[in-house]
């Protein structure tokens, strides 16, 4: 089949992904990650847990932050994401940070550099702004709480509370979750421990790990539970053996797996009501590759275009009871995520909340990530309609 490279712009995923969507990213070898992920967190919520895998909680923290040594000049700094561009953008002053970034992701950087010198960072870590000034005291169903909103959800902590006094002294606050090592910046390598029980404490500035930690019990699955999740991984990979030639071939496409994801995320978009399935698929590429022809001024241009998506409409139409096959695998690697993320939502040592026009909504926090410590593979386990949702439409309160 001719690739249609030409009709999508291309783009970078710099994104930690979703675990269903290791059947698009690695088809059937894929499943089988997702599953054995899925498991040993069950393991782990069941009390029989293995020594190679690790929860962490996913905070909905901005603007990211890197600090610590740059290896190459043994100066501290502190970065956004742009630390990684072909030409970094490293802060070691303020008037680095004012050359490189300009508004409120100036002034926070600023903060950063001033107080994350502070912890004696060795290496450098990675982590979430979640406040810095801007934290507050609001009532929600009538007690007070100190909130702050570092991107879609407001996180609450209940005045005169230890973390309270804590996060009131502090300057800056910032959850860790990854460390990098290397002997340059263009080659450093993650591992998801940062170690910030190693890091020296100051008041000026409120610094945890993202470890999942339940000391109630409350997140344990019972036996019942545990042979439920277990039967449906167990139906998971069953369907992918009969499936597998056909799911590696369908993902061997990466023009076909782009548009699998901008697809299933147009589903969430509009609430998730409607399932994914093969006919709905094929209708949207095929009118957003007419859409492209169309605009093409060269008759021959139109021609090639016209074939290719021919051919590839010809692809998925013969197909389309195994594409709603594996639609349906893709629902049920996230359905058991979900049974997962319910029962690690039961556990709440900060209250998360999505703020309305009319006051406070609870939900739960962003997600998880499952790590594999020794492959030092992460993947998200996310309610996608419940916070990737919110993510699209709640506004921000911050600005880049």
């Amino acid at each position: 089949m001719k690739k249609f490279k030409q009709y999508i712009l291309e783009s970078k995923n710099t994104h930690m992904e979703h675990i269903e969507d290791s059947l698009w990213n690695e088809g059937s070898a894929g499943v089988v990650t997702a599953t054995s992920f899925l498991s040993s967190v069950v393991d782990m919520l069941s009390g029989n847990a293995t020594a190679n895998i690790n929860v962490t909680v996913k905070w909905d923290g901005a603007p990211a932050v890197f600090a610590g040594i740059d290896p190459e000049t043994s100066k501290f700094f502190v970065a956004t994401k742009s630390l990684f561009n072909v030409t970094p953008k490293i802060n070691y002053t303020n008037a680095d940070i004012d050359r490189n970034h300009s508004g409120e992701l100036a002034s926070k950087l600023k903060i950063a550099l001033r107080y994350l010198s502070k912890l004696g960072i060795r290496g450098i870590l990675q982590g979430d702004i979640m406040f810095t000034d801007d934290t507050s005291i609001q009532t929600i169903d009538g007690d007070k709480y100190r909130v702050f909103k570092p991107n879609t959800i407001t996180y609450a902590v209940p005045v005169g509370s230890t973390t309270e006094k804590e996060i009131k002294q502090a300057k800056i606050g910032v959850v860790w979750h990854t460390k990098y090592t290397g002997k340059t910046i263009k080659n450093l390598k993650a591992s998801f421990n940062p170690q910030v029980n190693k890091l020296a404490r100051t008041r000026d500035v409120w610094s945890r790990d993202a470890d999942f930690r339940d000391t109630s019990g409350t997140s344990t699955f019972t036996k019942a539970e545990t042979s439920v999740i277990h039967k449906l991984l167990d139906d998971i990979k069953s369907k992918t053996k009969s499936l597998s030639s056909f799911i590696d071939t369908l993902v061997s496409n990466a023009n076909i797996v782009k548009e699998l994801k901008i697809y299933g995320n147009a589903l969430i978009r509009q609430g998730g009501g409607k399932g994914a399935s093969a006919a709905d698929l094929i209708n949207y590429i095929d009118s957003k590759m007419q859409k492209y022809i169309d605009s093409l001024t060269s008759e021959s241009g139109k021609q090639r275009k016209t074939i290719v998506k021919k051919e590839l409409l010809g692809y998925l139409n013969k197909n389309i009871t195994k594409i709603d096959t594996v639609f349906a695998l893709h629902a049920d690697i996230a359905r058991a995520k979900i049974m997962i993320v319910r029962k690690l939502e039961q556990v709440k040592n900060i209250g998360t909340f999505i703020q309305t026009g009319d006051g406070f909504k609870v939900t739960a926090p962003e997600g998880f990530v499952a790590v594999d410590r020794l492959s030092n593979k992460a993947l998200k386990l996310v309610d996608r309609l419940e916070f990737s949702r919110a993510n699209f439409t709640v506004p921000k309160d911050w600005a880049k």
